[in-house]
């Protein structure tokens, strides 16, 4: 009876931990980023790479880091999205250029609209490596203390702006 009876119990354990596993979303994994300073960095900007930028002088207003790549394809998909974003002037968004060429991403925002107030390059993914970058795209959402208070897997949709990025953006600016 024990012979069967231990086989039946390790079974329904795995039976168990699948079920769980698959209920779990896979566009939200926890981050330990979340509710800490946003990490510190000094990079060139795509546009004008004599110009640099830090965390420390976005300070004071709340705003989205966006990680992108031209030769990313879940990138196109979100990037109208970001476009009609930029233009109700809600929230700044910044953009990361992860692991890209300069003269691709700049031809890539020409083509397909720039939504950003400016970009960074991250040629080399050092700064994605300090954000904990699974891949791209991947957006943050980053107070007016500079602290990460979300971050969003993946590409953005209309409706996890509308249920979870917006309502996170007005709530800090109150």
């Amino acid at each position: 009876m024990a012979r069967y009876l231990v086989p039946l119990g390790i079974f329904l354990v795995i039976v168990v931990f699948l079920g769980v596993g698959l209920g779990l979303n896979p566009r939200q994994v926890p981050s330990p980023l979340i509710d800490r300073p946003a990490p510190t960095f000094d990079l060139p900007q795509l546009h004008a790479t004599d110009q640099r930028i830090s965390p420390e002088s976005l300070r004071g207003q709340v705003w989205l880091l966006n990680v992108w790549a031209s030769w990313c394809v879940s990138c196109r998909q979100e990037h109208p999205v970001l476009v009609d974003l930029a233009k109700t002037g809600t929230v700044p968004i910044y953009g990361l250029n992860y692991k890209d060429q300069r003269d691709e991403a700049l031809r890539w925002l020409q083509q397909w609209g720039d939504p950003y107030k400016l970009s960074i390059m991250d040629p080399k993914g050092v700064t994605g490596i300090d954000y904990g970058v699974y891949g791209v795209p991947e957006t943050y959402v980053i107070d007016k203390a500079g602290v990460i208070r979300y971050k969003q897997i993946g590409p953005l949709t209309p409706e996890i702006l509308r249920d979870t990025i917006l309502p996170l953006v007005r709530k800090l600016n109150a």
